[in-house]
Parts: C-alpha cells; structure tokens; sequence
C-alpha cells in the first residue's frame, strides 16, 4: 500500500501484554461507505496516499497496517462513572487500531475506533455506533480544534448498512463506524484497574511506558510517578481551561474518559454553551449538574485525585500530594492565558493580564441571556484594533453597559499577538462559526431526510477556515 515517507509505525501498547487488553476482530459490516476522510490528519501520519479502496480496507475493515499492530486491541481499564466505581468497563466498542510517529513533532499518536463491534468488554452491547452520533463526534473535534483546546480528531467515518435500536434516537438508526486520531488512549482508568488487582508492578510498568512514550523528558526523573503525575496535572489543567475559554461542556467526565496526556476525546452528549452559564449541563442525566460547565475544573481535579491514589502503589503519598497541589496554580495560569488568547492579544505579564480576564467574565456574565458567548470572543478578538467593528455590529447595544465599559478600559495597553489575523475574511462577517446544538440538528435533518451531506460538509469546511482564521493552536 502507498504509504508516504512520513509513514513512521510504533506499535508499543502491545508490549504491555494481555493483562492490559484483549485481542478481538472487528466486526464484518455489511456495507462500506466512507463519508469522511481527514486527509489534513492523514497527511500527519503519512497515510494521505491511501486510495479510496485501501483506505476501506484500513478504516472499515480494520486490515493491518504495515509493521504495526497484527491486529486490533480492546484495552481494559476501569473507571468511577459520575463518581461510582465501575470494575466493568473496558473497550466496549472500539479498539486500538495502530500506532505511529507524527511528522515535524515525532509525538506518539494512536488510531483507535468507536462502533467497530463486540468485544469481551461490550456489556451486552451491540458495539456499534450510530451515524448520527459519529457526524457529532466530527463535528465537536472540528469545532474544539478550531477554537485551539487539545482533542483527538476525527479521522475517518464509515456507513456501515445496519439498523439499530437507541433509546436516545429515533429508531431505527442509521450505523457508522468512527476513527479517531489521538495522543493517547491511556486513560485514568487504565490505572484504576490495576490498583483494583493490587498489581503495584503492572502500575509500575504502566507508569514507565507512559514516561517512555509520551514524557521522554520526564526519563532521568528521580521519582517517575510523581513525576508523571505532576506532568498530567499540568495538562489537566491546560485541558480544562481551555475548555472553560472554548464555551465547552463535555458532559460525561468519568475517569475513563480523561486521559494521561491531557486530551479531549469521545465525545457523547456534548454541548457549546448558548451563553454564559456556569450551571449549563450537556448530558440529560446528569440530574445534579456534577459535570455541568462551572463543575468542570473541579471534575478534572477529582479524577486527578483517583489517579494520584492508584499511584500510592508505588510512590510516597505526601510527594503525590504535592504534585496535586500543582493544579490550583496551573489551572488559573492556563485559563488567563487561554482566555487572552480567545481574545487575539499578547499577554503583557503583569497583573493587568489577569484583570482583564476578569473584566471579561463580569462582562459576559452581563451580557446575560442576549449575548451568546462565542460572538463576544468573535467581536472582541484583537482588543481594541476591533473596538469599533465590535460597537457598530449587532451586538452594538449590549456593549453599553457599566461591565463592558470596564471591559474596554482594560483592553487599553493590550496588543494583539499577530494582528494580520484580523485580515482572515471571517472578520469581515457579521457572525462567527458557532455549533450550538440547533446547529447539529440542522445539520443532521438533510442527511436523515434525503441523505443529503452538503451542508455538513458545507460547516466543516468553514469550522476549517475558522480554524485557520483563529490560529489558536
């Protein structure tokens, strides 16, 4: 098969053995029909020469790559689900695919799959995902690339010709079977299960094939688990800030659904907040809003906490304990960082960086039920370089009141970082890429109806130049 020079395979979770996951076969579909192609993602990994059959050969009939993977791997973990330990879980449905190097930053990164069939994990599952569920995981990666949070990506989605039955959907449903592109797959849970067992060596062993694979620069530490553990607090951290700056409510944040390198993925009942609202939920039952959009950072810190516990296994409690201590600072470090960024300016160091950040959040708290919250980041991106796009737009009025009045006399000082940004067309709109949820089900009905995908492929595209007009990443 016709795979580029940047084709560079490094398949290292298998080494770990079968007390981590589970050979399986993927399902036998009965129809193939491929409705996205990440080509740019492809590029990465040296697979954009695939043609459109080898690409169904890889991507719905999951046939080897080359010197990668002999077959697919159900991975076992555990996990609390809405803080309840769950010892069941475990890929249900979905494997790791393959492993490969990525060009120009040589990061490992995974290809693993969601509705891809039965496995030991499945639970009386059927293993399958619905096309509909796969278009809105497309859609969130898309989305939470363009506004710069760390995410898996999208990589591949296939019809797959089954009816099935949900509770959450009409039905029948349409099939699909979804590859996704991710850092890593090593999740919080990973680790649960092994400190379940009581095996302090395969925790052990796990903490060094994350060092090895991912942290190389954590390699000469002194106290490898303390180490990783401040390194994924850290980038928890990032993760959650940057969530809280993109407007972002993952809704199911189970210790099975966070993963070592701090990256967004699966993406089930997601939402974009409307507006700011610190008590919006995404999930509708999650009853006592314990994921809700303001509960997040304290979520992300929760799950760092059963992470730190499975490593007393192996490490003093009182260093991990510091380690932990490390989130406070590094979150509110991330979130005025992300949040100057939302807005297209340099940070100037010193503590109006941070009084601006909070100018901006008494102003869209004022902003109320009006003001949607990616508008306000789209009129304000530059500063004061958009001051006057901001005024004479059509959210002019609601700028008038006493918050934005500070808001603006925060912004004087503040440069934007790289103001050729401002010269991207979407600025010269008077709205921005949004992806609310009436967005999603508009853009579902054509595909549902008449199988029409043109508007689909119409948003992805612009959520595409969004992407490249933002440059947040």
């Amino acid at each position: 098969m016709p795979v580029s020079a940047d084709y560079r395979p490094d398949p290292r979770f298998m080494t770990l053995g079968p007390e981590f996951a589970d050979p399986v076969r993927p399902a036998d579909f009965p129809q193939t029909r491929l409705r996205w192609r990440n080509d740019r993602a492809a590029a990465t990994i040296g697979l954009e020469t695939l043609t459109p059959d080898e690409w169904l050969a890889q991507f719905a009939r999951f046939e080897p790559l080359p010197d990668n993977q002999p077959g697919p791997l159900a991975m076992r973990y555990h996990g609390h689900q809405f803080r309840s330990y769950n010892p069941d879980l475990g890929d249900g449905r979905g494997f790791l695919f393959a492993q490969l190097r990525e060009a120009g930053t040589d990061r490992l990164l995974d290809l693993a799959t969601k509705g891809s069939g039965q496995t030991p994990w499945s639970r009386r599952g059927d293993g399958r995902l619905t096309l509909k569920g796969g278009v809105r995981e497309v859609l969130a990666a898309a989305m939470l690339e363009a506004l710069g949070v760390p995410t898996s990506r999208a990589f591949s989605l296939v019809e797959t010709g089954e009816d099935l039955q949900r509770n959450d959907e009409p039905s029948p449903t349409r099939s699909a079977v979804l590859t996704r592109l991710s850092h890593s797959h090593i999740r919080f849970g990973t680790f649960q299960r092994q400190a379940y067992l009581e095996r302090g060596d395969n925790i052990g062993r796990l903490v060094d094939h994350v060092v090895d694979g991912y942290f190389p620069h954590l390699a000469d530490a002194p106290d490898r688990p303390v180490a990783m553990l401040g390194e994924v607090v850290a980038r928890t951290a990032r993760l959650a800030a940057r969530w809280m700056a993109a407007g972002f409510v993952h809704g199911v944040l189970n210790t099975d659904n966070m993963v070592v390198t701090g990256e967004s993925f699966d993406y089930g009942p997601w939402r974009f907040l409307p507006r700011n609202d610190p008590n919006f939920t995404a999930a509708y039952f999650d009853e006592t809003g314990l994921y809700s959009f303001g509960r997040q950072p304290e979520a992300a810190f929760w799950n760092l906490q059963q992470l730190a516990g499975c490593l007393t296994l192996v490490a003093a409690s009182d260093d991990l304990v510091a380690a932990l201590y490390g989130f406070a600072p590094a979150y509110r470090e991330a979130l005025q960082a992300a949040m100057l960024a939302r807005l297209g300016l340099a940070p100037r160091g010193d503590v109006a960086d941070l009084d601006l950040v909070n100018a901006a959040f008494r102003a869209l708290a004022e902003g109320g039920e009006p003001l949607r919250w990616e508008p306000f980041f789209f009129d304000w991106f530059g500063g004061e370089a958009s001051e006057r796009r901001a005024l004479e737009g059509p959210r002019a009025a609601l700028y008038e009141g006493e918050a934005f009045r500070a808001f603006r006399g925060h912004l004087a000082g503040f440069e934007m970082d790289r103001s050729e940004r401002l010269d991207h067309p979407m600025f010269s709109r008077p709205e921005p890429e949004e992806l609310l949820i009436e967005t999603v089900e508009a853009l579902w009905a054509p595909i549902a109806d008449t199988d029409d995908w043109t508007p689909l492929n119409a948003k992805l595209a612009a959520l595409e130049a969004a992407r490249q007009g933002w440059s947040l990443a």
